[in-house]
C-alpha cells in the first residue's frame, strides 16, 4: 500500500554545506522514493514525531516556522489526495511515475482526474490482451484471433514496438493506411484491421480505461471495403444437390447432409452445426444458440430435416454431438474448427459440380442461398432478417443487394428485347 510521510532527510550524501538537511516528502510505492522541498534544517530543529520544525532551535530563529509548517502540510496533503484519487488504479504505475504525477500536482495543481491520466497511460497491447483473453474465456476463438492480427498489424507498423492508445492519432492512421496501401494490402484488409483497433479502442473508453483528448475515430474514417458478391443459388440448384446420390458413410454423404441440415435451419452457420448436441433437438424442434451473437434458435423440423436428424441420433446420450464433424466452441480447439471447415469447403466444390453449380460454393453460400431464395418467393426482409437471427435489417438489405440488382437486370433484358 503506497504511503506518505515528511521527514528531514539525515543521509549523509543529502547533507548541506551549511550542515543542514533537506525537509522531505517520503513516498513509499513498491519502493521508498524521497522528494526534497526547498527548505531544510539540522537534525536539532526538527521535531520528528510532530513533523514539524522547532521554532526554538537557534537555526530556525530568522525562518517563518508557522507558514513553513502550512506550505509543508499543504505539500502532504496533496500527495495523499493523488493516493486517494488514484485508488486502485495505483498497482498500475511505477513509483518514479507517482513521484512525477505528484510534483505535477504541487506544481500546477491540475482539475482533471488524476487516474484519468494513469489510465491514458494504457496501451494497445495491454488493453487488446484484456479483450483477447475475455473473448477466448467466452469461446469467442473469432473475435479474439481478429483482435490479434489487427494488434499484430499495428505494432509491425511501429517498428515492433507496443504503442500507447493515446499514440493512434488520426495522422498515424492514416499513415498507417499509406503503409499498408504501399505493401499491396487490399482496401479489404485494411479495413478490417483497422476495425479490430477502433473495437479496441472504443471499448477502453467505454470501460473508463482511456479517456481521448480527441477520439481519432471520430475524426478518421475506416476506408469502405469493397463489397463482396454475395454469392448464391437457385431453389433448382439447391433441390439437385438434395437429389444427389453418394454411397452412405462416405465424406461426400456425410458434407451433403451437413449442407442440408444447414439449408433446412434458415442457412444455419457451419460452426453453430458442428456444435449441436442431441440434447438440442425435441420432437418438433431443434434449438441452438448463434456462436456470433448468443442469440437463441428454435428450428420446427421439417420432414426432409428429420430424415436426416433420425440417422445421427441413433444410439446417442443427450450430451454426444449429434455430427462426427464436431466442435466444442472452446479457444483451444478452434485451429481444429478452422480445418474441418476447410475440409467442409473442399467437398462443396466437389458436390456444387455435381449439382451444376458453377463456380464457388461454400458454406457460406448456403445460408445467402436461404435467404435469397426466400426473397424471391416474396417473403419480406424484415421477416427474412428475424429468420437469419441479424441485429439489423441493414445487414439483410446488404445480404439481398445482389439478388436485387439481379431481379433489375432481368427486367431491362425483358424490356429493351
Amino acid at each position: 500500500m503506497a504511503k506518505v510521510k515528511l521527514i528531514l532527510d539525515t543521509r549523509k550524501s543529502s547533507k548541506k554545506s551549511d550542515g543542514t538537511y533537506p525537509i522531505c516528502i517520503r513516498v513509499f510505492h513498491k519502493k521508498p522514493r524521497i522528494i526534497p522541498s526547498k527548505y531544510s534544517t539540522t537534525m536539532l530543529g526538527w521535531d520528528g514525531i510532530n513533523c514539524k520544525l522547532r521554532k526554538s532551535v537557534g537555526i530556525n530563529k530568522n525562518l517563518d516556522c508557522d507558514n513553513i509548517g502550512f506550505e509543508l502540510d499543504e505539500m502532504l496533503y496533496q500527495a495523499k489526495g493523488v493516493l486517494n484519487e488514484l485508488g486502485n488504479s495505483i498497482h498500475r504505475i511505477s513509483i518514479d511515475r507517482l513521484l512525477d504525477i505528484i510534483k505535477d500536482k504541487w506544481d500546477y495543481n491540475p482539475k482533471s482526474e488524476l487516474k484519468k491520466k494513469i489510465q491514458n497511460d494504457i496501451s494497445l497491447t495491454q488493453w487488446g490482451n484484456v479483450l483477447i483473453a475475455r473473448k477466448e474465456a467466452a469461446n469467442r476463438a473469432g473475435t479474439a484471433k481478429w483482435y490479434q492480427d489487427g494488434i499484430a498489424a499495428l505494432v509491425k507498423f511501429n517498428g515492433g514496438k507496443d504503442l500507447k492508445l493515446y499514440d493512434i492519432t488520426v495522422t498515424y492512421l492514416k499513415n498507417f493506411e499509406a503503409y499498408q496501401l504501399g505493401m499491396g494490402n487490399s482496401i479489404n484488409t485494411i479495413s478490417i484491421y483497422l476495425r479490430a483497433i477502433r473495437s479496441i479502442y472504443n471499448a477502453a473508453i467505454d470501460e473508463d480505461q482511456f479517456t481521448p483528448i480527441k477520439d481519432s475515430f471520430k475524426v478518421y474514417k475506416i476506408p469502405s471495403s469493397t463489397r463482396t458478391k454475395k454469392r448464391s443459388v437457385t431453389k433448382e440448384k439447391i433441390s439437385n444437390i438434395k437429389n444427389l446420390k453418394y454411397e452412405p458413410n462416405s465424406a461426400f454423404w456425410h458434407a451433403k447432409n451437413y449442407l442440408m441440415t444447414m439449408f433446412y435451419c434458415r442457412g444455419m452457420n457451419f460452426i453453430d452445426l458442428v456444435q449441436i448436441k442431441v440434447e438440442h433437438i425435441t420432437d418438433m424442434h431443434l434449438f441452438y444458440g448463434r456462436s456470433k451473437s448468443g442469440q437463441p434458435f428454435a428450428i420446427k423440423i421439417v420432414p426432409e430435416l428429420r430424415m436426416i436428424l433420425d440417422y445421427y441420433l441413433k444410439d446417442k446420450e443427450p450430451n454426444d454431438y449429434l455430427f462426427p464433424t464436431n466442435y466444442d466452441g472452446s479457444t483451444e480447439n478452434f485451429q481444429k474448427y478452422k480445418s474441418q471447415r476447410r475440409r467442409m469447403n473442399e467437398r462443396l466444390k466437389v458436390i456444387a459440380k455435381d449439382a451444376g453449380i458453377k463456380g464457388d460454393f461454400t458454406t457460406y453460400y448456403i445460408r445467402h442461398s436461404w435467404a435469397t431464395i426466400a426473397k424471391f418467393m416474396g417473403i419480406s426482409t424484415a421477416l427474412i432478417s428475424e429468420s437469419l437471427g441479424h441485429s439489423s435489417i441493414t445487414t439483410t438489405e446488404i445480404y439481398l443487394r445482389d439478388f436485387e440488382n439481379d431481379v433489375l437486370d432481368e427486367v431491362n433484358a425483358k424490356v429493351v428485347s
